[in-house]
């Protein structure tokens, strides 16, 4: 009976954790998504070369308020790219295509990295469908010092610099050297382009959603100037620095870790005043 019993229980815990994860086909391409939970909608996007496992740390704290919806970014992980080339501003259409065939029309977002670019497309796209934002280590524009360290990740580079990037992302991308490469590939395009990511003040002003901007003061890629430019022209925005941080998120179950769980849920609540 006790053996039953402790089957029964994990079976019921891996459908609770992990309840629906399948393909959608938009914009020419298939996304792979992942639903938790049950409540309001909580869109949580990955930053370039990664998957929507980063967020899986915090799944079992997230999906007890919310019906959380992670997804792979088009050419990462499950989902696929004919075209090898993505902007921004297709990954942001690329999920808006996935929430209208789920028939989800208001949301709560965060996005890390390119995740977090992805979303200031969608919140200046439709600016009434996005409840709450949270953006960490986000930018709305890349300055000349990060688009020539973009130009450096290409994969021979990588490979030799930083082999244990390369060894991450054998373990998240299906697609082995090709796709890996194709990923790494994103951040050469980035840096020579010049119409993606190019919010002006006007622009980021139209974003009306509560929106938390989380930003490390020691970020190689974007300086401090760039998460208080946000702060500025983001209306109903606050801005937290987090001391001592680079370019990631908080590790699950450190000191930090927990401080950054119950900052975004204390603000996604909506406890934050103006």
């Amino acid at each position: 009976m006790k053996q039953i019993f402790l089957v029964i229980l994990m079976v019921t815990s891996t459908l609770v954790f992990s309840q629906e994860g399948d393909f959608v086909e938009t914009n020419g391409v298939k996304l792979y998504y992942e639903i938790h939970g049950q409540g309001n909608p909580l869109v949580l996007l990955h930053g370039n070369t990664m998957n929507h496992d980063m967020w899986t740390p915090w799944m079992a704290d997230l999906n007890e308020d919310y019906k959380v919806i992670t997804v792979d970014l088009r050419g990462h992980g499950q989902s696929t790219n004919p075209t090898d080339e993505v902007s921004h501003k297709e990954f942001a259409l690329d999920i808006y295509g996935l929430l209208d065939t789920l028939k989800i029309d208001r949301f709560k977002a965060m996005g890390f990295s390119t995740g977090g670019m992805t979303l200031i497309h969608m919140a200046t796209m439709q600016t009434n469908r996005i409840e709450s934002l949270i953006l960490i280590g986000a930018t709305p524009y890349f300055p000349m010092d990060t688009r020539e360290k973009m130009r450096k990740n290409d994969y021979d580079n990588v490979s030799v610099n930083n082999p244990g990037w390369i060894e991450y992302m054998k373990s998240v991308q299906p697609g082995g050297e090709k796709q890996i490469r194709s990923v790494l590939n994103n951040y050469l395009l980035w840096a020579d382009s010049y119409d993606d990511m190019n919010f002006t003040p006007p622009c980021l002003s139209t974003i009306n959603c509560p929106t938390l901007i989380i930003h490390g003061d020691k970020d190689p890629y974007f300086p401090m100037q760039i998460p208080i430019n946000l702060h500025d022209n983001i209306p109903n925005s606050h801005l937290w620095i987090i001391p001592n941080f680079g370019h990631s998120t908080p590790k699950h179950g450190t000191i930090l870790g927990n401080l950054f769980l119950s900052t975004i849920t204390d603000f996604m609540a909506g406890n934050w005043k103006q």
